[in-house]
């Protein structure tokens, strides 16, 4: 359907804090994160020599997925029931992810690899504050919301800022040895709907939310991931670092700022250490890498 190329008249009623609801968005690499349980009585009773040259193929493989120019992969060792593997991975697509994901499941090991859950999204960027100023700017000046001057302008901020963002938008893994994951959605319900309320009011909550981060930048590195449309909750999180109390430390914070304590709804969070390729070997042998 075109749109409407008509702009409104400058009145009052329609001037800066009248703000279209939803804030403009970068979107970056695809990412997948595959959780497997391990079915160890199976792989324990091959004999060492056929462990060691099933260990090798997928060791090889990982190896070529570590390094891929167009996405990474990285291979977690999880803590606790919820699974024994996490794979982790970026890509350029969602083609290339589910490329990857056909590999995998190519590999003799797979065989002894249980999916246990999954998670799909994209890696987002939030811009709420730069949304406010141009939308009060279109506001002033009088241009109707998604005519065509709206559109061209928004698509040149756009472009703008994906240019000044490709570094964060298609980011390279962490090198950290710890990795935690977790999904989460913002609260909505009788009494407290966060997408209820005006633009500014949430671009304000998220700037205070931001700012806890920020001073955990020197010791937690965060990649957040928008899965709207592609999985059960809103977006996911990942955290890495080399030590793991930073995560506690930083979410228990953030649980004190007001987006969180009123509206944040958490899913399960998953722990786990980095199993490079060259010691997945050691890790399907019981050691830690």
């Amino acid at each position: 359907m075109p749109h409407d190329t008509q702009t409104v008249e400058k009145h009052p009623e329609a001037l800066p804090e009248d703000l279209p609801a939803v804030p403009l968005t970068l979107e970056g690499s695809s990412v997948l994160h595959q959780m497997f349980r391990m079915r160890w009585p199976a792989w324990n009773a091959l004999p060492p020599g056929e462990r060691a040259e099933i260990a090798a193929e997928a060791a090889a493989l990982l190896a070529g997925m570590e390094s891929n120019e167009n996405g990474q992969s990285a291979a977690y060792s999880l803590i606790g029931h919820k699974g024994d593997l996490l794979l982790l991975h970026f890509r350029d697509s969602f083609d290339a992810l589910n490329r990857a994901e056909l590999a995998l499941s190519r590999l003799k090991l797979a065989e002894f690899l249980e999916p246990a859950t999954s998670y799909l999204s994209v890696v987002e960027l939030g811009l709420y504050d730069s949304s406010i100023r141009l939308f009060r700017s279109f506001a002033e000046r009088g241009i109707a919301p998604h005519s065509e001057e709206w559109n061209s302008e928004v698509d040149h901020q756009i472009a703008l800022q994906r240019k000044a963002m490709h570094p964060r938008l298609y980011p390279a893994i962490p090198p950290h040895r710890y990795v935690c994951f977790y999904p989460m959605d913002r609260k909505r319900g009788e009494e407290k709907n966060f997408y209820t309320l005006p633009i500014a009011d949430r671009g304000r909550m998220m700037r205070d939310h931001g700012l806890v981060g920020r001073r955990y930048a020197d010791s937690v590195q965060q990649i957040i991931s928008g899965s709207m449309g592609f999985d059960d909750w809103e977006w996911g999180v990942d955290l890495f670092s080399d030590d793991p109390l930073a995560f506690k430390k930083l979410i228990y914070e953030m649980r004190f700022d007001e987006v969180s304590a009123v509206y944040a709804l958490f899913g399960s969070f998953y722990i786990g250490l980095r199993c490079p390729a060259a010691g997945l070997s050691r890790w399907l042998e019981g050691e830690l890498p």
